[in-house]
C-alpha cells in the first residue's frame, strides 16, 4: 500500500486512455515521514507504482517539498540536501534498472531569496549537488492572510514577490539559467505579472493555476472568484517569460471536497468540474507554453495517478497530435531542458 487512502483510491479503476502516448510529468515530489499526507512515504518504489500504472512516462521533475534537509538547522546550505538526496534517486533510475522512465531527470530544489547570506553561493551548491539535473529552484510564496488557509514554508511575510531583499536574490537565477516556480494562491498573481515583467530573462513557471483558493474565508467562492482570476491569467499570460502547469488543483485548499466523498472521482467527473482553468490557461498561454502536471503524492488525496492522466487526456481529446504533445511532453522537456 502506498497510500493511507488506498483502499478508497481502489474503488475507481480505469482503463489507461491512449497508453502510447509519451508524457514527462514535471512536477512530483519524494519524501518520508510524512504523516500529514495520505502518502507518508514516497520514494523511488512507490512513484515507479504510478508512472508504470499504464501511462507512457518517459521522465519526470523533481520540485521541492522541504525533505531530507541537511541536520544541522543553522546552515544556509541545508536545503542542499534535499538535492543531493533526489539525485541520488535519479542516479538509480538512470541506471536502467527501475524501468525506461526517468525519475527526477530535472531537479528543482528550495531557497530562501530573502536570505542575507550569499544567495549566489547556495545556488551554485545546489548546481553542483543536482549532477547535472538541477533546473531551478522554488521558493514558496503562497501567503494568505487567514489561518485557515495556511502559508507555505519559505512565505514568511505577505508581498514577498515585490520585497526588495526578494528580488535581489531573484536576479541570481537568470545569470546561472535557472528557472523560478511560482507557488502562491490566486490573490497573489497580479504581484506574480509584476515580477515577470520586472526580470524578462528569467523562466517563471506558474504552479497549479496560481492556487485557486476554496477552503477558509474562501470556502464557496470557487464561482464568484473564478472572473478575477480569468482576469489575472489573461494578464500574467502577457509575459512571453510565464509558462504555467496544468494541475495541482485536486488539493484539499482548492475546496472540491474529494477526499471527502465516500468514493473518489472518475477521470470524467474530475475533468468536467475543473475543465474551465485548463481552458482558459491553455487558449491564454497556447500549447507551447503550457505542460500537464501531476502534483504527486499530494493530489493522490483526491484520486489515483492513473485517473488524474486520463482526466487530463479526456480535456485534450479533441486537440492535434501536435498539441497533444506538446502539452503532455515537449513543452516540459524544453522548458527543463530534458531529453526525453
Amino acid at each position: 500500500m502506498t497510500s493511507t487512502n488506498q483502499a478508497w483510491l481502489d474503488q475507481v479503476a480505469e482503463e489507461t486512455l491512449d497508453p502510447d502516448l509519451p508524457i514527462c510529468d514535471p512536477h512530483h515530489h519524494l519524501w518520508e515521514f510524512r504523516t500529514e499526507r495520505a502518502a507518508h512515504k514516497y520514494l523511488l518504489e512507490d512513484i515507479l507504482l504510478d508512472v508504470n500504472s499504464g501511462h507512457n512516462i518517459t521522465s519526470t521533475v523533481f520540485i521541492e517539498c522541504g525533505a531530507m534537509y541537511r541536520a544541522n538547522e543553522t546552515d544556509a546550505l541545508r536545503v542542499v540536501g534535499e538535492t543531493e538526496f533526489v539525485n541520488g534517486i535519479a542516479a538509480m533510475s538512470a541506471s536502467g534498472l527501475y524501468g525506461e522512465t526517468r525519475i527526477a531527470a530535472g531537479i528543482v530544489g528550495a531557497a530562501d531569496l530573502t536570505q542575507e547570506a550569499d544567495v549566489g553561493a547556495l545556488l551554485d551548491a545546489h548546481v553542483v549537488a543536482g549532477g547535472g539535473r538541477f533546473r531551478g529552484i522554488r521558493h514558496q510564496v503562497n501567503w494568505d492572510a487567514s489561518p485557515d488557509v495556511g502559508n507555505g514554508r519559505h512565505a514568511f511575510r505577505e508581498h514577498l514577490l515585490l520585497d526588495a531583499d526578494f528580488r535581489r536574490g531573484f536576479a541570481e537565477l537568470a545569470p546561472r539559467n535557472l528557472s523560478f516556480e511560482a507557488w502562491l494562491y490566486h490573490p497573489q498573481i497580479p504581484e506574480l505579472t509584476d515580477l515577470a515583467r520586472a526580470f524578462p530573462d528569467t523562466t517563471i513557471i506558474l504552479n497549479h493555476f496560481g492556487g485557486p483558493l476554496g477552503i477558509g474565508p474562501y470556502t464557496g467562492q470557487l464561482d464568484a472568484d473564478f472572473p478575477g482570476w480569468q482576469q489575472n491569467i489573461t494578464e500574467l499570460a502577457t509575459c512571453p517569460n510565464v509558462v504555467a502547469k496544468l494541475g495541482g488543483i485536486n488539493m484539499e485548499l482548492n475546496g472540491f471536497g474529494w477526499h471527502e466523498q465516500d468514493r473518489p472521482p472518475t477521470s470524467t467527473v474530475l475533468m468536467e468540474a475543473t475543465r474551465r482553468y485548463y481552458e482558459h490557461t491553455i487558449e491564454q498561454f497556447g500549447v507551447a507554453r503550457c505542460m500537464f502536471e501531476s502534483n504527486f503524492p499530494v493530489d493522490m488525496v483526491s484520486c489515483s495517478y492513473n485517473v488524474l492522466w486520463n482526466s487530463f487526456k479526456r480535456l485534450a481529446a479533441d486537440y492535434s497530435a501536435v498539441e497533444k504533445a506538446a502539452l503532455f511532453h515537449d513543452t516540459a522537456t524544453r522548458v527543463y531542458r530534458l531529453e526525453n
